[in-house]
């Protein structure tokens, strides 16, 4: 089964616990601390593996969590860190912040990757706080949590060249015949409802990979028939082969049929339309198909001179070598990687950056007699510090009279004995001393 879109929940691993400890060592005056820090939490990183072509995994594994680090240890020693989480991904996938809709990542290259999650911070053990004037403090970190998030993957396939045009036109057939690949082919509309992938062989020792893209149809552009789960794949293909029922079978206009296809791709991404872009003229073994293919070079030269045509027979395979040597040429004069220009809908997306987290803002409410603090910083230093100590409250005392909170309290009205609550903590304002 193909599989192009996917949700998934990934999280950082959670930092080690940093350690109150002292050493107790033969000859060692006064002994000191020894408590060592907690060990990073591992990241969770999405890695392209060029060997994959499909989401099909995320469909069974949605939960993605990296190991915690180490909790730090006595005599100094510094808990370990954990490995990274790396999760393979196929060549061609959009990472998308599922909140938010930033884009953290589109990878597109073997080996590319990206930190979708980063682990936590250890701790830090009592020996890195040790000063002239507290040479054995009580006091240590817990370890930072990961990053967490749901993360929604879009996978555009990556080929050299994309067969695009109506249903029944032959696309799958042609395929089939240039590669090893084997998709579905039936004398109905949608036979194939996936795209398929296949290596086409030249013969000179040039390859490149072609994919048979589904059947679109009039208002694609707009989600019609599954239309912007079809397109969104045409926008990776460096060659677009346009395959064309020269023998009108379906009883449309070979030349209609053209152009409805190229408004359709114009009116989904501009950009498109000025891919390379090569038509197969198809099914010329069919009654009729040479009148109405000297018609059709006529109306194509009057809108678009550019475009080359070439008549093919995937049935009898009439013409199909010329347009395996005329596309591999094509390809060697372009670049290995098309110029992406996403589509309206992903362009406006804004590109996820990891936030910095010194911000020493700060609000305060009142909730009848109490006052509310509201700090990221402060938050977070509160779920860090391992509040048991006297050494904690005091390092969290000294940091928001530093932030300016002290005061701002004071001219809002607090007294001494007055409740201050700072996220599940609540506190006692004492004048001239700290919150016990």
């Amino acid at each position: 089964m193909f599989v192009d879109k996917a949700k998934v929940y990934v999280k950082g691993g959670d930092g080690g616990d940093g350690l109150i400890a002292f050493r107790r060592e033969k000859y060692v005056p006064e002994g000191g601390p020894g408590g060592g820090d907690g060990g990073k939490g591992g990241d969770v990183i999405f890695r392209v593996d060029e060997g994959l072509r499909t989401l099909m995994d995320f469909r069974y594994q949605k939960h993605f969590k990296a190991k915690r680090g180490e909790k730090g240890r006595n005599k100094s020693q510094h808990g370990a860190n954990a490995d990274s989480m790396v999760v393979r991904i196929p060549p061609g996938t959009i990472l998308l912040d599922d909140d938010t809709g930033e884009v953290i990542g589109d990878l597109t290259r073997h080996g590319q990757q990206v930190v979708v999650a980063r682990g936590g911070r250890g701790g830090r053990g009592n020996i890195r706080f040790a000063t002239p004037n507290n040479p054995a403090p009580e006091l240590a970190e817990n370890g930072e949590e990961g990053e967490e998030r749901y993360v929604t993957l879009e996978l555009k396939v990556m080929a050299d060249v994309g067969l695009v045009g109506f249903p029944s036109v032959g696309k799958s057939t042609l395929l089939s015949v240039v590669s090893a690949a084997q998709p579905k082919i039936g004398a109905y509309h949608f036979t194939t409802i996936t795209p398929n992938l296949g290596m086409v062989e030249v013969g000179d020792g040039r390859n490149f990979v072609m994919a048979d893209l589904p059947g679109l149809i009039e208002g694609a552009h707009e989600g019609v028939g599954l239309g912007h789960e079809f397109l969104r794949h045409v926008e990776r293909t460096r060659v677009i082969i346009h395959v064309v029922d020269m023998a009108g079978t379906e009883g449309r206009d070979p030349f209609e049929d053209w152009q409805k296809i190229n408004d359709e791709i114009r009116l989904y991404n501009p950009a498109l339309i000025d891919r390379p872009q090569i038509v197969a003229a198809n099914k010329m073994d069919m009654p009729g198909a040479e009148e109405y293919l000297a018609s059709f070079k006529e109306q194509v030269k009057r809108v678009r001179p550019d475009i080359e045509i070439m008549p093919i027979s995937s049935l009898t395979r009439q013409g199909i070598q010329e347009l395996l040597y005329r596309t591999v040429d094509v390809l060697e004069q372009i670049p290995d990687e098309p110029a992406i220009e996403e589509v309206a809908e992903v362009s406006e997306r804004k590109v996820y950056k990891f936030k910095a987290q010194n911000d020493n803002s700060f609000t305060i409410t009142r909730d009848n007699e109490m006052y509310v603090v509201h700090s990221e910083r402060i938050e977070r230093m509160l779920k860090r510090l391992q509040m048991n100590s006297h050494d904690a409250i005091l390092k969290l005392a000294r940091t928001m009279r530093h932030m300016g909170i002290d005061e701002e309290l004071r001219k809002r009205g607090a007294v001494e004995g007055t409740i201050v609550r700072i996220g599940d903590f609540e506190f006692e304002f004492v004048e001239g001393s700290s919150y016990y």
